[in-house]
């Protein structure tokens, strides 16, 4: 297998001040590099002319491309257009640019939801476009695909070592806790906190609560992912996950634990739940010798610690 070696390189990570690619800088902080960044102000991803202008001046030796538009069932099913445009054109900019400026190793992060909805479990990397996606995030998925299949085809067209990974429902410090766009974890955080501050007796949550997911933290896929720029080198994309899943409900209980709040948890039916299951399977990137090290209750321990600290110190960084 290929290796790259970081030290004294110049890293590029998109999208910094996000949950992943912050994260990633505070992983790659522990090695010997210098870590490169820009804010949309200083380049914005979808103008393609930008992209390249600043890949040609910063000069990385390795990209890791973190940037995305995300959010959680309302936000995909409300800006359909935005997700699909916006994460297809970055992507394309970004890959190309680094072909352009001949950068040695690229990583660009994927997400489980381009697996087809009723996909075997666990999700094995060969299921892509075996079936038909779930229709509440396709806008997204299809965008997320379009960029495997792009950095496949430049690997294979120019021999440049462009690889992908796969993470699963990620949470962390700097998530997004905005109730309408974020995810479950952080909604579910905000929500029960909120519940036990005004002392409400229920709180409501969409679905039936029977879906199945995997969730990871952010620094232990940063960490998957400085491992899969040091040690993976391969055309088909890998999945980095926990290896394990928790039902909606049971996580809903608990966090509810955590925060502690002792209402009731009141589930809405009415509205959709999703892909009924999705666990990846990581066997390959587990055997090459990386696991997660944080459990589940630690992981979620830590980022309502982290949402308490900013909510008193700089509420604005929720996105509320």
């Amino acid at each position: 297998m290929k290796t790259f070696e970081v030290d004294g390189k110049r890293i590029l990570v998109t999208g910094h001040r996000g949950m992943v690619g912050s994260a990633i800088v505070r992983r790659l902080q522990r090695e010997d590099c210098t870590i490169l960044t820009a804010t949309r102000q200083e380049v914005d991803l979808i103008d393609q002319s930008q992209v390249n202008a600043f890949m040609h001046k910063a000069k990385p030796d390795a990209v890791v491309h973190a940037a995305a538009k995300v959010g959680g069932i309302f936000a995909n099913d409300t800006y359909p257009a935005e997700f699909l445009y916006e994460n297809i054109l970055s992507s394309a900019n970004v890959i190309h640019a680094a072909h352009q400026a001949s950068v040695g190793k690229f990583v660009y992060l994927g997400s489980s939801c381009v697996y087809p909805k009723y996909a075997p479990q666990p999700l094995t990397e060969d299921s892509l476009l075996s079936g038909p996606l779930e229709p509440t995030n396709e806008w997204y998925a299809v965008a997320k695909i379009s960029g495997i299949k792009m950095c496949q085809a430049y690997r294979r067209q120019y021999g440049d070592d462009f690889i992908s990974v796969m993470p699963p429902n990620l949470y962390g410090p700097n998530d997004n806790f905005d109730l309408k766009n974020s995810h479950v974890l952080p909604a579910l955080i905000r929500k029960f906190h909120e519940a036990k501050a005004a002392d409400a007796p229920q709180v409501e949550m969409w679905g039936t609560g029977t879906p199945k997911r995997e969730f990871l933290h952010v620094d232990d896929l940063a960490d998957g992912v400085v491992f899969a720029l040091k040690r993976y080198s391969d055309e088909e994309f890998v999945n980095i996950g926990a290896g394990s899943d928790i039902e909606i409900r049971s996580l809903a209980k608990l966090i509810s634990e955590i925060v502690g709040y002792s209402g009731a948890i009141v589930l809405d039916s009415s509205k959709p739940d999703g892909t009924p299951r999705k666990i990846m399977d990581s066997t390959t990137f587990h055997g090459m010798g990386w696991k997660p090290s944080m459990t589940l209750r630690e992981g979620i321990e830590s980022t309502y610690q982290w949402y308490l600290n900013t909510l008193q110190q700089a509420p604005e960084a929720l996105r509320a």
